[in-house]
This record gives C-alpha cells, sequence and structure tokens, in this order.
C-alpha cells in the first residue's frame, strides 16, 4: 500500500487512463474525483458493505448516472468556481508582492 500526501487540486494518475483528484476535505471526509473509462467498476466499501458484498471480480455494484443537473444549478456552480479563482488569484497576486 502506498501513503500519499498531497494538497488540494494535486492528482495521481494511475496507469495510462486513471487520474484521482483531491478536491480538498476535513478531518473526518475526504473529497476525491475519479476520472476513469467506463469499463472500469468504481464502488465505495461501504456500497459493497450495504449490499452484503465482497470486492471481488463478479460482484460488481451497477450505477446509473442521474439525468443531470438543472440549467439554474450549473450557473450557480460556475459563479462559485469564478469566485474561488478570482480569489485564488488576488491571493496569488498579494503574495507575490
Amino acid at each position: 500500500m502506498l501513503k500519499l500526501t498531497i494538497k488540494p487540486g494535486e492528482y495521481l494518475l494511475i496507469g495510462d487512463d486513471i487520474k484521482l483528484v483531491f478536491a480538498g476535505g476535513s478531518s473526518k471526509n475526504l473529497r476525491i474525483l475519479v476520472d476513469a473509462p467506463k469499463q472500469y467498476n468504481i464502488v465505495r466499501s461501504e456500497a459493497l458493505a450495504s449490499y452484503g458484498m465482497a470486492a471481488d471480480p463478479g460482484n460488481e455494484v451497477r450505477y446509473y448516472p442521474d439525468k443531470g443537473i438543472s440549467a439554474e444549478a450549473q450557473e450557480k456552480i460556475k459563479s462559485i468556481l469564478m469566485a474561488e479563482r478570482k480569489r485564488i488569484r488576488r491571493e496569488e497576486r498579494a503574495a507575490a508582492r
């Protein structure tokens, strides 16, 4: 097992086609984004346990994607991300002075 310390925004590459992005977190929670081809079955251990399954081949739990989020929610997310980027740029400029 590999133990790493990474900062929010940093990522790990697994092979040529899997990317894990650390999106932040707290002392009790970790948020990661997983970018992987659809042929990989990615399931949380808690989900497997709730189905009474072990993480073995053939015990795949299938999830179906949500239909998506509303245009209003997408705009809200964009505005939050833009505000965060602006804040980071201001902090970087202030630190450079």
